[in-house]
């Protein structure tokens, strides 16, 4: 073997990625050390507890509770213990010492990225992240890196396997959230407590990230919309696949030409309508996706595990790989790109199509008087579907009716306040519900 230079490798973190992490780095050292240039030496594994179960049994000499004298002396660290603290101050200890860091931590960099990019710039460090996004998809080297000389105009993701899982099967199945959520959460799809995935926080987070790098603009988290699933209904979906769609939670990224601003971008995360012919629509599972929309390169999709120990290792090891050639050529780490500064619009400036559903009185001039409403606010309706439900004696006239209207593109605040309208107007009984319609 040759006799490469050895860099000492600092681990912080030993739950399912950082056991597995740990148990590649070990098995495949001389492999990576071909790889990377140099020998990667697992100087020590940071745990909370010693002698906590884990995944993979590991050496107990690696092990100990004492994370700051492990990251002393180190070349690399890798932080995959998730969270805002201990991880920042690790991180930041890490950088300042003249390690590149290896992290995972999607929440940590939404909400504190600039300030650890900051200080990885004031040393001449790295920071490396591609398993904070969708797993074990490539798609953080893409956009920092492939992607840097051309313009990204649009990003429309999956990257949430939990509320794919329960989405797709409420499609598939035409089951009830709630039961689904139960499965979820006993195959180990989803926390005992789902909030940050239902509720799309995770996917928020993701989307920070992945738009600070498209569009070379520092996104901070509370600038992103945010939009769970748990609105969506069984009915909606039944709806959803009789129209042609599919429902997903996307996260959207892009850039927008806004009332007073020349150019400007968007980000939110919301459950939308797709068309069952877009490649985001046969995402299934747990499955992620990421589709990028560039100027030059077109449209660009990238898929797969969005999840999982191992598959997420993968990710992690790739970006080890990335630090340690980084090392060995030597030079200061290459900053993060965000000098674009771009504005961030609120929701209110968003354009695209939409599907209402109302439940109106079904007697005549209502169509009309609906229609007027909906001109009035400046929304064009392109499609009509009603159904007629018949009152208590059977017959129509007596009951109400279901009105599924698709819109062309309108503003958000426009076809919001209309809604308003519609709610408060006699004719309409109530707002059943509002959908973006996303990928036309």
């Amino acid at each position: 073997m040759i006799d490469y230079r050895r860099l000492r490798v600092a681990l912080l973190g030993a739950g399912s990625v950082g056991s597995q992490v740990a148990d590649l780095l070990l098995a495949h050292s001389d492999e990576l050390a071909d790889r990377a240039g140099a020998a990667l030496e697992l100087a020590g594994i940071a745990v909370r507890d010693l002698d906590a179960p884990r995944d993979v049994e590991l050496p107990r000499d690696l092990l100990t509770t004492d994370a700051d004298t492990l990251i002393v002396g180190s070349d690399i660290v890798i932080e995959l213990m998730g969270g805002i603290e201990p991880a920042r101050s690790h991180i930041l200890a890490a950088l300042n010492s003249g390690a590149d860091v290896v992290t995972g931590n999607k929440a940590l960099l939404a909400t504190h990225g600039a300030e650890i990019f900051d200080a990885a710039d004031q040393v001449g460090a790295s920071v490396y992240y591609e398993a904070a996004v969708a797993g074990a998809i490539p798609i953080i080297r893409p956009l920092r890196d492939s992607l840097a000389g051309d313009r990204v105009q649009r990003i429309m993701g999956i990257v949430n396997g939990t509320t794919n899982y329960i989405l797709d099967r409420m499609d598939s199945e035409g089951a009830e959230m709630a039961d689904i959520l139960a499965d979820a959460q006993r195959l180990g799809y989803a926390e005992a407590d789902p909030t940050t995935d239902i509720e799309g926080f995770d996917a928020a987070q993701k989307a920070a990230i992945l738009a600070s790098l498209a569009f070379h603009t520092s996104v901070p988290l509370d600038a992103v919309h945010r939009e769970g699933i748990t609105s969506i209904t069984k009915a909606e979906m039944d709806a959803a696949r009789h129209a042609g769609y599919v429902i997903k939670l996307l996260a959207v990224c892009e850039r927008v030409t806004g009332r007073d601003v020349d150019e400007a971008i968007s980000v939110r995360v919301y459950p939308a309508l797709i068309r069952r012919d877009h490649p985001l629509a046969s995402v299934h599972g747990v499955n992620n996706a990421v589709f990028v929309e560039a100027e030059a390169a077109g449209n660009l999709m990238f898929y797969g595990a969005g999840a999982g120990g191992v598959q997420t290792a993968s990710a992690v090891l790739g970006d080890v790989v990335s630090a340690a050639r980084r090392h060995i050529a030597g030079g200061a780490g290459v900053g993060e790109s965000t000098r674009a500064n771009l504005p961030v619009l609120d929701i209110g400036h968003v354009v695209t199509r939409y599907q209402v559903t109302l439940e109106v009185d079904d007697r005549p001039g209502v169509l009309a008087r609906v229609a007027g409403i909906l001109s009035e606010g400046r929304v064009s309706i392109a499609t009509v579907e009603q159904t007629i439900q018949p009152g208590p004696d059977g017959t129509a006239g007596t009951g109400s009716a279901r009105l599924v209207i698709g819109t062309h593109k309108a503003v958000e605040q426009d076809l919001d306040e209309t809604v308003q309208r519609l709610a408060a107007d006699d004719v309409v009984v109530r707002v059943v519900s509002v959908l973006r319609v996303e990928g036309d």
